[in-house]
C-alpha cells in the first residue's frame, strides 16, 4: 500500500540509471586522490557467475550512493592498474577504499548478493564505531562507558552478511550518533542474556537504557525487539524507545493522537479518577514497562469534560487499523494476560515458527522483509514443478505444447517470495494438456541462464516448439500469471471462415471456457489474403498470445463488420462481450510492432478502477491522472456514470480518466491527502499532471459533477485559466510518515551527516571489543576505553 502511494504522488516510479560507474586508469588514480571511500571491482572477462554477481554489484551501487559510498568496477582487459589487475584472484576479490588505502579486500562469495555488498561494506565503514562484543565482559565495558551518555543496541546477528545484518548496519550508519551499535555473532554472551542453546540461530535486538542510568554498579534495563530484526522493525523499535512510557491524556481513546498509532503499534487505554490518580498512574506504569515495545498505553483522566466514555469502562484498547474496544479492567494481570496470550500470540506463533525454521537460510529477506522473512522456514511442495537442469532443459521445453519456465535466484528475496505464486498458478493448471509449468536455479544452472539472455530475475518465459520464446512482462500476482498461461493455449489468431463464426467469436460463444478469464475478443479484418497487413496481424497475434484472444477474418463480407463504425478495411474490431457496444480501429500501418501498440491500448479499461496490481501498468502510460475519489456515499455510482458519459462523448487524449475507492483501496485517502492537504468530501476528481511539473487540479466542489461540467474544467485547465489545487514536488521518494525519514534522522542528529568527509581516524586500529546481544531483562556495563568520542563523529565521514 505505502508503494501505491508513493508510486502515485511521484514523478518517477523508477529509475534506471545505473550508479554503478565504470573506471579508467586515469579516473581510477584521481579518485584515489580524492580521499573518498569507494568499492571497487576489478576484472578481465565475464563469465555467467562474474555476471550474476556483476548485476548485484550494479544494485548494490544505488543503495550505497545514500552512505557516501561509490561503487566502481575497472576493466582490466582495458586498463592496467598496478597491483589491481594482476595476480590469480583477479576475477574473485573486490576492495573496499578510502583514497588509495585499502579498508579491506572481499571475495565475491562472500559479498554475493546485495545485502552481503552492503552489510559487509558498512560493518566495515563503521569499524571504529560498532562495538563487537563476544563475552560478558565485554558487553559490561560498552554498558558502563554508555551510561548517562547515550543508550545501547544490541544486535545478534548468527551469519553475517545476511538480510540482518544489513539492516543492523544501515541503522547503525543511521542512529550511530544517537547510540551505541554493538554486534555479537553468539558464544558465552547468549546465555548472559537468558538465550537457550536451540534459539542461538535466530537474529535478535535489544535495546539497554544506559543513558539515564547514573551508578555505576547499577544494570542497564533492556528491553528486547520481539518482531523479525529487518529496517523498518529496528527503525520502529528505536522510536519506540524513545517514546514515553506512559502517555496522559484528557480525551476519549478515539482522539488520542499519538506516535504508536503511526507506527501501527496497539495501544493501552487506562481511565484515571482524580481519587485514585497516583494509584492508576503507578499501574500503568508498570503494565508500560512490561509491555515496552509492543503495547502504547494511555491514561486518560475522567475529571475532563471531554472524556464521554461511560463510566462502566475502565480500560480500553486498539489494535492497528481497527476501532477502539472497551472493557473492564479488574487487575493488571488481567490485561498482560489479554495481551500475551491472546492479542499478541499471532506475534509470538510467528516468532516461535521463525525460531524451528531457521535453518533454511537461502530465502531470508532484502526489500521485500514482511512477507520473505515471515515463510522463509515454509516448505514449498514443488511436486507440480519440474526442475529443470542442463540435462533435461533442452527436451522439456520442446515437447510439450507450452512450457512456462521460471528463472530464478534461490537468494534472492523477491525470487523466493514468488516463488509461491509460482507454486499456486501451477497447482491450479495442474492437469491442463499440453501445459507444463518449470523452474531453472540460474545460481545453479548458469549455463542455461546466460544461454536465454536472462538478466533479471524472476523471470518467466513461454515456450512453445518450434517458435521463439515470448516473455512474460504482467504483473507477479497469481491472478494475472495463471489468466496469462491460460490464454496462452489458445493458438492465435483464430481464424474464422464465416460471419456466423464471426458473430460466435465476438460473443464470446467460441472459447466459452475462457470468458472468466477475459471477456474481449479482438478480430481482424481483411478483404484478401493478398492484403499486406495479414502477415503483420498474425505475427502480432502471436506476440499477443495471452493478453488477449485474437482471431482473422479474411473475407469479402468483412466490410459489413465495420458499417457504421467510422473505419475502413483493413481494422481491427473490439468487442468487449454481447451487451456493449463494439469497437473498431483502422491499422496505423502494417508493422508488427504498431498493430500490437494499438491492440494493447484498445484493450485497455478505458476508465480503470487503480489498484494495488494494476496501478504500474497505467503509470507507464504516462499520461496526466484524471482521477476521481470516491467511497461509499450515494453519489459514487451517479459520478461514475457522469465520468463514463463524458468518455462517451470523444476521446481525451492527453488523459487517463481513472477511480480509485476508497474503501477497497485506502491508502488512496492518504494520496488524496498528498494531492490537496486536506481530504474533502466525497466524490471529488482531481487533475494531476505528473510528468509534467506535478501540479494537481481539483474539480470545483461547488459545481454539478456533471460530463460538461468536467469537459468545460479540463478545458480551463489546459488553458490555464484554472490554478492549482496543490504540487507534488519533483523530488526522490520521500517517506509516506515523519517517522520513516532516515536521511531526516541522519541530518537531524549530525548536519552534514551522509556527506562524505575525510577520516579524522585511523581504521586499522584493532577494536577491542566485541559486541552482544541482550534479552527480556536488565543489563549492566563497564568499559573502560580511555578514549570517547564526541556524539556527532563519524569514522567514515
Amino acid at each position: 500500500m505505502v508503494a501505491l502511494m508513493l508510486c502515485i504522488t511521484t514523478v518517477r516510479c523508477s529509475n534506471n540509471t545505473s550508479k554503478l560507474i565504470e573506471d579508467s586508469s586515469q579516473s581510477f588514480t584521481e579518485r584515489m586522490k580524492t580521499g573518498k571511500t569507494s568499492f571497487i571491482y576489478f576484472g578481465n572477462h565475464v563469465n555467467p557467475t562474474i555476471q550474476l554477481f556483476l548485476d548485484q554489484l550494479e544494485m548494490s551501487a544505488d543503495a550505497l550512493e545514500d552512505y557516501g559510498i561509490s561503487v566502481v568496477k575497472v576493466n582490466c582487459s582495458k586498463e592496467t592498474i598496478a597491483k589491481y589487475c594482476t595476480g590469480e584472484k583477479l576475477i574473485t576479490k573486490t576492495y573496499l577504499l578510502r583514497g588509495s588505502e585499502v579498508l579491506r579486500s572481499f571475495e565475491i562469495d562472500t559479498v554475493f548478493d546485495v545485502s552481503a555488498i552492503v552489510s559487509h561494506v558498512l560493518f566495515t565503514v563503521l569499524y571504529n564505531e560498532v562495538r563487537y562484543v563476544h563475552t560478558p565482559a565485554e558487553l559490561l565495558q560498552v554498558e558502563n562507558t554508555a551510561k548517562q551518555t547515550r543508550d545501547v543496541v544490541v544486535g545478534h546477528i548468527p551469519v553475517l552478511g545476511l538480510p540482518e545484518h544489513r539492516a543492523l548496519m544501515e541503522a547503525a550508519f543511521v542512529y550511530g550518533t544517537k547510540y551505541q551499535f554493538v554486534q555479537t555473532t553468539g558464544g558465552p554472551l547468549l546465555k548472559h542474556m537468558g538465550i537457550d542453546a536451540l534459539s542461538v540461530s535466530k537474529a535478535r535486538l535489544w535495546f539497554l537504557h544506559c543513558k539515564d542510568m547514573s551508578r555505576q554498579m547499577d544494570q542497564c534495563p533492556f528491553t528486547p525487539m520481539r518482531k523479525p530484526l529487518d529496517t523498518i522493525n529496528i527503525h520502529t523499535f528505536l522510536q519506540l524507545m524513545e517514546a514515553p512510557l506512559v502517555t496522559e491524556a484528557n480525551v476519549d481513546p478515539s482522539e488520542v493522537d499519538m506516535l504508536h498509532n503511526h507506527l501501527n503499534v496497539p495501544v493501552l487505554y487506562l481511565f484515571s479518577h482524580p481519587q485514585t490518580k497516583h494509584l492508576d498512574r503507578a499501574t500503568a506504569l508498570t503494565l508500560a514497562l512490561q509491555l515496552r515495545g509492543e503495547v502504547g498505553v494511555v491514561l486518560i483522566h475522567r475529571d475532563n469534560t471531554d472524556v464521554k466514555t461511560p463510566m462502566q469502562y475502565n480500560a480500553a484498547y486498539r489494535l492497528p487499523q481497527e476501532d477502539v474496544k472497551y472493557f473492564t479492567l479488574n487487575s493488571a494481570e488481567e490485561v498482560m494476560k489479554l495481551f500475551k496470550e491472546e492479542l499478541l500470540q499471532d506475534d509470538k506463533m510467528v516468532e516461535e515458527e521463525n525460531e524451528e525454521h531457521w535453518s533454511d537460510l537461502d530465502i531470508l529477506d532484502d526489500e521485500v522483509s514482511e512477507s520473505v522473512y515471515r515463510d522463509r522456514g515454509l516448505m514449498l511442495d514443488l511436486e507440480s514443478i519440474t526442475e529443470l537442469t542442463s540435462e533435461n532443459y533442452q527436451s522439456e521445453v520442446t515437447q510439450n505444447e507450452i512450457t512456462a519456465v521460471l528463472f530464478y535466484l534461490k537468494w534472492d528475496a523477491v525470487c523466493m517470495a514468488f516463488m509461491q505464486t509460482y507454486v499456486e498458478v501451477a497447482d491450479a493448471v495442474e492437469g491442463a494438456s499440453g501445459l507444463v509449468l518449470a523452474a531453472v536455479d540460474c545460481g545453479e544452472w548458469t549455463d542455461i541462464c546466460s544461454d536465454q539472455n536472462i538478466t533479471s530475475f524472476p523471470f518467466i518465459m513461454i515456450y512453445r516448439p518450434m517458435e521463439a520464446p515470448q516473455p512474460y512482462r504482467g504483473m507477479l500476482g497469481t491472478e494475472s500469471l495463471q489468466r496469462f498461461i491460460l490464454l496462452s493455449q489458445i493458438s492465435g489468431p483464430v481464424s474464422l471462415s464465416s460471419s456466423a463464426d464471426v458473430l460466435s467469436f465476438l460473443e464470446g460463444d467460441l472459447y466459452s471456457k475462457h470468458a472468466d478469464l477475459s471477456p474481449i475478443r479482438v478480430l481482424g479484418l481483411f478483404t484478401s489474403t493478398l492484403d499486406t497487413g495479414v502477415t503483420s496481424f498474425k505475427e502480432a497475434a502471436k506476440l499477443l498470445r495471452g493478453e488477449a484472444i485474437l482471431g482473422l477474418f479474411v473475407h469479402r463480407e468483412a466490410e459489413k463488420w465495420v458499417e457504421g463504425l467510422s473505419v475502413n478495411l483493413p481494422a481491427v474490431l473490439l468487442s468487449r462481450g454481447s451487451e456493449v457496444s463494439r469497437e473498431g480501429y483502422n491499422l496505423p500501418s502494417f508493422s508488427v510492432n504498431d498493430i500490437v501498440s494499438l491492440i494493447q491500448r484498445a484493450v485497455s479499461d478505458p476508465f480503470p478502477e487503480l489498484t494495488v496490481e494494476n496501478l504500474p501498468r497505467y503509470l507507464e502510460l504516462e499520461k496526466a491522472l484524471l482521477l476521481l475519489f470516491v467511497g461509499k456515499e450515494e453519489h459514487t455510482e451517479t459520478s461514475l456514470t457522469e465520468m463514463k458519459h463524458l468518455l462517451s462523448s470523444g476521446p481525451l487524449p492527453s488523459f487517463l480518466p481513472c477511480w480509485i475507492h476508497l474503501g477497497r483501496t485506502p491508502v488512496g485517502r492518504s494520496v488524496l491527502e498528498k494531492y490537496l492537504g486536506f481530504v474533502p468530501p466525497l466524490p471529488v476528481l482531481v487533475m494531476s499532471q505528473l510528468r509534467t511539473g506535478g501540479e494537481v487540479f481539483m474539480f470545483p466542489t461547488e459545481r454539478p459533477l456533471k460530463a460538461k461540467n468536467i469537459l468545460q474544467w479540463l478545458q480551463s485547465v489546459e488553458s490555464r485559466d484554472d490554478h492549482p489545487a496543490g504540487v507534488i514536488p519533483d523530488t526522490k521518494w520521500s517517506p509516506p510518515v515523519p517517522f520513516y525519514d532516515f536521511l531526516a534522522a541522519m541530518d537531524q542528529e549530525a548536519p552534514g551527516y551522509a556527506s562524505q568527509r575525510d577520516s579524522k581516524m585511523k581504521t586499522g586500529a584493532k577494536r577491542g571489543h566485541r559486541e552482544q546481544d541482550v534479552t527480556p531483562n536488565q543489563r549492566q556495563t563497564t568499559l573502560s576505553s580511555s578514549k570517547h568520542r564526541s556524539p556527532h563523529e563519524h569514522s567514515e565521514l
